[in-house]
């Protein structure tokens, strides 16, 4: 690009982000998406966080029929549990998602049962559409365990047996998992947040920079300046990708300060996010911001309106919240061919990031490569476009 190109590139550029700038709008969309993202999530996330720790902190066991079993309530009081009487119509409210625990239902016989020997039969209610239900249903499971192995070994101690035949094999668990590793069963939605920030950060600009132009009438008389037209392209894309820029920069140093936010002291443990992650993150979303302001600029710049090209531009915002979610459909290892697909790349890095895993060199220049040329073909065809809209 010669000298004078550079030149009306510079100019353009330098309009174009004065008025993305002056838009009150879009200052408005970058503050909320990006400065605000982070204490959201993490506030949200603490919330849940202490829901679940306040209920377990209550160690309590909603039962029916619990006077028919002294034995049992005996041995759940002996760990440290407290015995609540569940409503009479609990699997209604099980059903609404009204009770938020399992209820161990007793049957009238259960002591007399215990002492012929026999096994009672303990019913534990819960709906697995019942996400609050179901949180609470493993610990209510294992305890009542802990009972049956408890009577087997006193049933094998009156007979003159060890109860060490019960075990006749020691298990001991290691967990592989660092601790970020595990933090990011919590934290892995972050990724996308971010990618979702700097969609929303950048596409009104966008979309103004080109199908705005066109519906005020202001893109046909920029035409006719004697400058080239891949100048003024490259003077709008680098206006609306520092606006996508600055969203990656203030989203990803967000989460800085939201940690002040954390009241969880297990989020606080699990959560490490520092100035080291948050450089990362905005190095991965440096190229994803010129590629996304490329594509949506190719989309709109066909569009006569700012609602058409509103419309147009779904089809990216789709593409880039739903393909992150294809590692939800594939729980296994990561496959080869994430790398090459723009915002799956992304959001996998970001995780890795996340779980303080190392990226290696291919990881990052296949998505940079594929970041480069599909950039390089969007702006060609805005250009390409543009030039046919100049001649006719």
């Amino acid at each position: 690009m010669t000298a004078s190109a550079l030149a009306c590139a510079w100019c353009v550029f330098r309009k174009e982000l004065i008025d993305a700038l002056r838009d009150r709008r879009t200052l408005l969309t970058v503050f909320a998406s990006s400065v605000l993202m982070g204490p959201l999530i993490l506030a949200a996330l603490t919330q849940l966080l202490a829901s679940f720790e306040e209920r377990a902190e209550k160690r309590q066991v909603h039962a029916i029929g619990m006077s028919h079993a002294p034995s049992l309530r005996s041995y759940i009081e002996r760990q440290t549990h407290t015995v609540v009487a569940a409503p009479e119509d609990y699997e209604t409210q099980l059903k609404k998602s009204q009770l938020a625990d399992p209820v161990v239902v007793v049957p009238p016989d259960f002591e007399d049962a215990l002492q012929r020997g026999e096994a009672p039969r303990i019913e534990v209610v819960s709906s697995s559409a019942n996400q609050r239900a179901q949180v609470g249903l493993g610990p209510i499971l294992r305890l009542l365990r802990g009972f049956g192995r408890e009577q087997a070994m006193l049933r094998l101690a009156v007979r003159g047996v060890s109860p060490s035949l019960l075990e006749p094999v020691l298990l001991q668990e290691r967990d592989l998992a660092s601790q970020q590793s595990r933090s990011a069963q919590l934290t892995g939605i972050l990724p996308l947040f971010v990618l979702m920030a700097v969609v929303y950060g950048l596409l009104g600009a966008a979309l103004d920079t080109t199908a705005g132009e066109r519906e005020r009438g202001s893109l046909e008389p920029l035409l006719m300046n004697p400058a080239p037209h891949g100048a003024i392209v490259v003077g709008k894309w680098a206006a609306v990708s520092c606006v996508g820029l600055l969203v990656a920069t203030l989203s990803s140093l967000s989460f800085l300060p939201a940690q002040w936010v954390i009241r969880s002291d297990s989020l606080q443990a699990l959560f490490q996010y520092g100035p080291r992650e948050s450089l990362a993150f905005i190095g991965l979303l440096f190229p994803f911001s010129f590629l996304l302001a490329a594509l949506v600029m190719a989309v709109a710049i066909r569009c006569k309106t700012y609602k058409e090209a509103q419309a147009s531009a779904t089809g990216v915002v789709l593409f880039v919240s739903l393909v992150p979610t294809l590692t939800l459909f594939n729980p296994g290892a990561e496959q080869p061919w994430y790398v090459w697909v723009p915002a799956l790349s992304q959001n996998t890095m970001m995780t890795h990031v996340i779980k303080g895993e190392p990226l290696l060199l291919s990881q990052l220049a296949i998505p940079y490569l594929v970041t480069g040329v599909l950039c390089l073909l969007s702006l060609s065809y805005v250009a390409r476009t543009l030039r046919l809209a100049a001649t006719r």
